[in-house]
């Protein structure tokens, strides 16, 4: 319990000095602030809050450090455990369970991981140097190869022997084998080169092949992954870090004596009362009590267009508010305001997805077992039946089984191809933030679309006025645009754009007047000129029935519609309209000859929402919908069964972005859109989503080509490694073939990766 804020509360408090529990009958001290009673354990202590009161009021938000806070694997979630590390069935590295914005970034593995890759690749660029220019020189190739394996790989061995513990083989399975084989074996033939057979020596110089570099290029390659998968899991907590620091740190509290201050935002309570002055945030959910202003709820709406409020009217948190003043009570604190439960939506639906190197690590849940068992096979089946030199040719026969089925082609098909495809994508304005979205992209068959700043511009733009009793156009749009230059409202600033565009001249205004909610009203080179809604016109006891019809159907078009009035007469309308993208017909088009269901899904009301959903030709339109109404809607078509889509460009947009199989973010839009989502279209432009869908084609095709790469050559070389021919031919894989068959696998998984740089796309737009 926190020390007493209520003025009932009667049971065990809390010293706010020192923390020391206490009781209004044990306490030695007590202090009166704001009309709140505060009781200390002892005088020292009620001194020091008396002396500086904000000090323990107020305090500065303390950084947790990251072993106290909690961690989950994101493939597993039953692995807990206290701060940063590994999961023990996987081998991914754990990320925290709940975002906080004061813990501490603990970046200590990915720095870890960047000093291990670095000292590896630069020891094993002259590795390679020694063992690709033919020079022999094995005792400079243990020194070099010998701190990558044993220091850098060091990681690598410990998830090895844990997924050996777990009975959970993965790609570090792989790994630990290959790496390990690969240098014990080479060590041996370096420290007893007469355990080998003469058939095993090198007819020039007499030695046995050697398989450093094979180890150390290894340990370099998955160190590199290792360091691109930490960065990008940074980049994906960065998005819920920016949606908490959205939320403002203070609120201005009114004491039940009327006065106000400043206090913490952790410190309000349900049914506190709030001023929310010009300018700031709303601290908190609740309900106007007095005030009028105009609110940018864009981040919960997404919609540009301000929210009048009144008495009464609802107020979410970290939205913005006008020039009006307001009060408010709270309704809703802490983890129970719809910020928060955005921000939890967001962080359990990221956790909730799986990685790409899922695939790869089924299919080593087959391959380790079989390759380690034909290793023993061979053997024993050289232990017994084999020529001269049994348990030699044994040993050397089943390290070439080990060797040829090494694993460093099959850590390069995954990423290889990723590495080419998200390339070529940046170049296409398609930025894909980690390698899932590339794999599951493919297989979308529904798109949900937000409409504002995703179909149309997001921006409100002047469209067109049109005058009633004999007005000019351009003298009713130059007094509409001079009244208008004094307001701050988005239509206003359409107008004011609509009148320079046409190069009218805009005069001062006087007697300038603002009603919230309704319009505004002036004096302009001695005329009265007021423009507002149909309500503003009916105060002013404007006749507006002359072109009522004509606004609705505008308004059934999707145009906000603004009566004008000049000197009590009415002037006509000025019609503003958030205009639909060049592109967004002709991408929808595409996609749902693609075979994908187009849904549009927005905040905004039902005629404006049907009347651009009808025209650029969505299957099907849900309009007044709200963010976690958002997410709910795609979990429904998610249980259906339906593979699915998000595309938005909005805070309002972020939990659903995270919840779809596939966020896609217009890269016009705010940073937690564009963070949360897999692909970003850097260019806003719909098309970009064809285009990256056949791009995913293609890369998962690439990928697939790769792996039988990877596996061909084993699949070939170990019943050869294993002496399958030596009965009939009397041939044998040396160990030096099989690392030449390896590197072949290699070689031929990234020439087939840079294939992707060139494939053409099969789109249609």
């Amino acid at each position: 319990m926190e020390h007493s804020h209520l003025e009932n509360e009667k049971s065990v408090l809390k010293d706010p000095v020192c923390g020391m529990n206490v009781s209004e009958n044990s306490a030695k001290g007590s202090s009166e602030l704001d009309g709140k009673k505060y009781f200390f354990c002892s005088l020292k202590c009620k001194s020091k809050f008396d002396n500086n009161p904000a000090q323990y009021l107020n305090p500065k938000p303390q950084k947790i450090a990251s072993k106290e806070i909690e961690y989950t694997c994101p493939m597993h979630a039953q692995i807990r455990q206290m701060g940063p590390g590994s999961c023990p069935i996987c081998g991914m590295a754990l990320e925290p369970l709940h975002a906080t914005l004061n813990a501490e970034e603990d970046n200590t593995e990915y720095h870890s991981m960047l000093k291990r890759f670095w000292i590896s690749a630069g020891l094993s660029i002259p590795l390679l140097v020694i063992t690709m220019g033919g020079f022999h020189f094995p005792w400079a190739e243990v020194l070099l190869s010998t701190p990558v394996v044993l220091w850098s790989a060091t990681p690598f061995f410990v998830r090895f022997w844990q997924s050996l513990v777990n009975r959970s083989l993965n790609m570090f399975t792989l790994i630990g084998l290959g790496v390990g084989v690969a240098y014990i074996y080479s060590l041996i033939a370096v420290l007893f080169p007469d355990l080998f057979p003469s058939s095993f020596h090198d007819p020039m110089t007499g030695s046995v092949g050697l398989y450093f570099e094979a180890s150390a290029v290894i340990v370099t390659l998955v160190l590199l992954g290792q360091v691109l998968e930490l960065k990008a899991r940074g980049q994906t907590s960065s998005a819920i870090k920016s949606l908490l620091g959205l939320s403002p740190k203070t609120a201005r509290r009114i004491n039940s004596d009327g006065t106000e201050h400043d206090v913490d935002l952790g410190e309000i309570i349900i049914g506190d009362k709030l001023r929310v002055r010009p300018g700031e945030k709303i601290p908190t959910d609740g309900i106007v009590l007095s005030g009028q202003s105009s609110v940018d709820e864009s981040m919960v709406t997404g919609e540009s267009f301000p929210v009048e409020k009144i008495e009464g009217s609802k107020v979410v948190g970290a939205t913005i508010n006008g020039t009006g003043a307001l009060v408010i009570k709270a309704e809703k604190v802490g983890s129970d305001t719809l910020l928060s439960q955005i921000v939890q939506m967001v962080s359990e639906a990221q956790r909730s997805r799986a990685p790409i190197q899922k695939l790869v690590d089924q299919v080593a849940s087959y391959f380790v077992p079989a390759v380690i068992l034909s290793a023993v096979l061979t053997f024993i089946i050289w232990s017994v039946f084999g020529v001269e030199a049994k348990l030699a040719h044994a040993t050397v026969n089943a390290v070439a089984v080990l060797i040829i089925a090494c694993p460093c082609a099959l850590g390069l098909a995954t990423p290889m191809s990723i590495m080419v495809a998200t390339g070529r994508a940046a170049g296409m304005g398609i930025l894909f933030r980690n390698a899932e979205s590339i794999e599951l992209l493919r297989k979308i068959d529904t798109l949900l679309v937000d409409k504002t700043g995703t179909l149309t511009l997001g921006k409100p733009k002047f469209s067109f006025v049109k005058t009633a009793n004999a007005f000019i156009e351009n003298d009713v749009l130059a007094l509409a645009g001079s009244i208008e230059q004094a307001s701050e409202h988005p239509l206003a600033a359409a107008i004011v754009s609509g009148a320079k565009e046409k190069n009218l001249k805009l005069t001062s205004v006087e007697n300038f007047k603002s009603i919230t909610g309704k319009g505004a009203t002036g004096q302009v080179s001695g005329k009265s000129v007021s423009v507002g809604n149909r309500t503003f016109m009916d105060d002013l006891g404007i006749d507006i029935t002359a072109m009522q019809n004509e606004a609705d159907q505008l308004r059934g078009e999707g145009q906000t519609v603004m009566f004008v009035s000049i000197d009590k007469k009415f002037a006509g309308i000025i019609a503003v309209v958030d205009p639909i993208k060049d592109t967004t017909i002709s991408a929808i088009k595409s996609l749902q000859d693609l075979g994908i269901k187009v849904i549009m899904v927005t905040g905004d009301n039902q005629k404006t929402a049907e009347a651009v959903g009808n025209k650029v030709g969505v299957d099907q339109i849900m309009a007044d919908v709200l963010p976690q109404k958002k997410a709910e809607i795609l979990k429904e078509l998610q249980k259906q069964g339906r593979f699915v889509a998000m595309a938005g460009d909005g805070i309002n947009d972020a939990p659903a972005l995270a919840q779809a199989q596939v966020g896609i973010a217009m890269g016009t839009g705010t940073d937690v859109a564009m963070n949360t989502a897999g692909v970003t279209l850097v260019k806003g432009d719909l098309t970009g989503i064809v285009k990256a869908r056949s791009l995913s084609e293609e890369a998962i095709r690439n990928i697939r080509q790769n792996l039988f790469f990877a596996f061909v050559y084993n699949a070939l070389g170990i019943p050869i490694a294993a002496g399958v021919l030596y009965p009939t031919f009397g041939i044998l894989l040396s160990p030096m073939v099989a690392a030449a068959a390896m590197s072949l696998s290699s070689v031929s998984v990234i020439a087939n990766a840079l294939r992707l740089r060139n494939t053409e796309l099969r789109i249609k737009l």
